[in-house]
């Protein structure tokens, strides 16, 4: 409406008498813009018997417009054109009718200023928008870059992880492997070591030889005087003990015990105050002063004074070293060639062994002691060597 107002005050409208007859003045009307420029309708109140419309610009040049169309319910005639920028600011309106021959036109002046055009703006704001999306393409690239960094970076580093996690598992597999060598070495050690103790204790060995006159009375001794058993096998609350004809007061002396299966023995030596107690005492009890002694009995080694030997297995041989030097009673898994364990005495002079078997009346007896075979020793040597 703003438009159409401005136009009309604009409109020089210019009327040519007809050639016959006077007619009334085709109408101008602004209707909208369209297609760039502004639409222009032309408008006639007479129906004219047969008429012609005319479009012509500033120039006088002919310019098409839609086909003349008649409406009779206004008994009006109209046609539109479209005036675009450039073409001129005028446009005339001419209406023919060729059966009276006469012809009524109207003029339109419209400024540029009602004409469309391109804000100034526009293109500053398209290579804002460019700009705009380049650098948000720009954004979304770089953080798709660095998410891709980023991803790198973590998978390189749960690869440095893993690789840690797999040197540290191995570490500790070496270490296992370490300690168990470093074990299984310090226990060939050992045993070479308990065996060379063993081997040593050996080389004093002396001859054992029952007393016939220093044992209990239910006890009957071997004619070769090196074994002995009991002749009750009714078990009483006191044990019965021989004593050896051979006493020591100094140096090492080392002798060997078969016990066999025997279910409960005992083995050591007593002091020569004791020893001359059971001989005066044919009813013989076990004394519990001077005299040490290892004991067997329900599957465990006990020592004098109640130590318990660390051992689960039963052994069939026993070894005893007297080292009156050290006051120091030691015995021996034979078979194994270890210790079995020690005792401490602190009396002098001279020192009896003593053996007590059990009640089964199985022989417990003094064996001779035979040189050793090398074989144990050549494999503890091949063992620490592999």
């Amino acid at each position: 409406m703003e438009l159409t107002a401005a136009v009309f005050i604009l409109v020089l409208v210019s009327t040519q008498q007809p050639t016959a007859g006077v007619g009334h003045d085709p109408l101008i009307i602004v209707e909208d813009y369209e297609d760039g420029g502004i639409r222009l309708k032309c408008i006639s109140q007479r129906l004219f018997s047969e008429a012609h419309l005319l479009w012509t610009d500033s120039k006088g040049d002919n310019i098409t417009g839609t086909p003349l169309s008649a409406d009779t319910s206004t008994s009006s005639v109209s046609s539109s054109i479209i005036l675009k920028a450039g073409s001129g600011n005028s446009m005339s309106c001419k209406i023919i009718d060729k059966l009276l021959k006469t012809s009524t036109e109207s003029s339109v002046v419209i400024a540029d200023a009602f004409f469309p055009s391109t804000s100034p703006w526009l293109a500053a704001f398209v290579v804002i928008l460019l700009l705009s999306i380049f650098l948000v393409l720009a954004a979304i690239y770089k953080i798709r870059d660095n998410n891709k960094e980023i991803t790198r970076a973590q998978n390189a580093q749960n690869q440095i992880q893993h690789d840690i996690n797999e040197l540290t598992q191995k570490l500790e597999e070496q270490k296992k492997k370490f300690r168990k060598e470093n074990e299984d070495t310090e226990k060939i050690i050992e045993n070479v070591r308990n065996e060379l103790r063993f081997r040593k204790a050996r080389s004093n060995a002396v001859s054992i030889t029952l007393d016939q006159k220093c044992k209990h009375p239910n006890l009957s001794i071997h004619e070769e005087k090196n074994r002995v058993k009991s002749s009750n096998k009714e078990e009483t609350d006191l044990k019965a003990i021989v004593v050896a004809t051979e006493g020591f007061s100094n140096n090492k002396h080392y002798w060997e015990v078969e016990v066999k299966d025997h279910s409960q023995w005992e083995l050591g030596v007593v002091s020569e105050k004791v020893r001359n107690m059971i001989m005066n005492d044919k009813q013989n009890f076990l004394p519990v002063n001077d005299l040490f002694s290892l004991q067997y009995s329900q599957g465990k080694y006990t020592l004098t004074g109640g130590e318990v030997v660390n051992s689960c297995e039963q052994c069939s041989v026993v070894g005893v070293l007297l080292d009156t030097v050290n006051a120091e009673l030691s015995f021996y898994d034979v078979e194994k060639k270890c210790p079995l364990g020690s005792v401490y005495f602190d009396i002098l002079g001279n020192l009896y062994p003593f053996f007590s078997p059990d009640s089964s009346g199985k022989w417990l007896g003094v064996r001779p002691v035979k040189p050793i075979a090398l074989l144990h020793r050549v494999r503890s040597e091949k063992e620490f060597n592999e």
